[in-house]
């Protein structure tokens, strides 16, 4: 079976023309501008503003705007201890981001509840917003996170995002074209 590539390029035909499908384009772009929603709640929020120093320049991954806007976002970095009473305010702002959306779960708080195995902290995001990306530590060091955010590019280059994300209109589409 023929391997295909997601781009192609042929040197022969004037004007630099380049062959590619949507959803290679398209996740191209989603992976390499990432816009983080910091959810600084606790110890961990020091190494995630660590990481957007300029030691370790998170800007090369395109995720250097960090927006305070839910609606501006697209990849949530919750990082540190979730509480209960926390943990309305974080699923409110996980619902007013926009889709394709995609949560990095930073430190062993925010992936197991950590050391805290109490009545008031949520044991893991996982039990209220579908975690893409876990990075351990506690807390973990900023090439940590540098290492989630390259896992997570991976995993965006391999999504099918018109099919994934609209399937009604994937199905209109056929039916027009039929």
């Amino acid at each position: 079976m023929p391997q295909t590539r997601p781009a192609a390029y042929d040197s022969k035909i004037e004007g630099n023309v380049i062959f590619t499908r949507v959803d290679a384009a398209m996740n191209w772009m989603r992976k390499n501008s990432l816009w983080p929603m910091p959810m600084g709640l606790a110890c961990c929020a020091i190494e995630l503003m660590a990481t957007a120093a300029s030691r370790f320049d998170i800007a090369r991954f395109g995720s250097e705007v960090m927006r305070f806007s839910p609606r501006q976002c697209d990849v949530m970095i919750v990082a540190g201890t979730v509480t209960y009473k926390m943990a309305l305010a974080v699923k409110r702002i996980w619902d007013q981001m926009p889709e394709p959306k995609w949560c990095i779960a930073m430190g062993a708080c925010a992936s197991s509840g950590g050391m805290y195995r109490s009545y008031a902290v949520l044991q893991g995001i996982d039990q209220l917003l579908p975690v893409d990306v876990y990075i351990s530590g506690c807390p973990p060091r900023p090439e940590a996170l540098l290492e989630g955010l390259m896992r997570l590019q991976g995993k965006i280059d391999t999504e099918r995002s018109f099919v994934a994300q609209k399937p009604q209109l994937a199905g209109e589409l056929e039916e027009a074209l039929s």
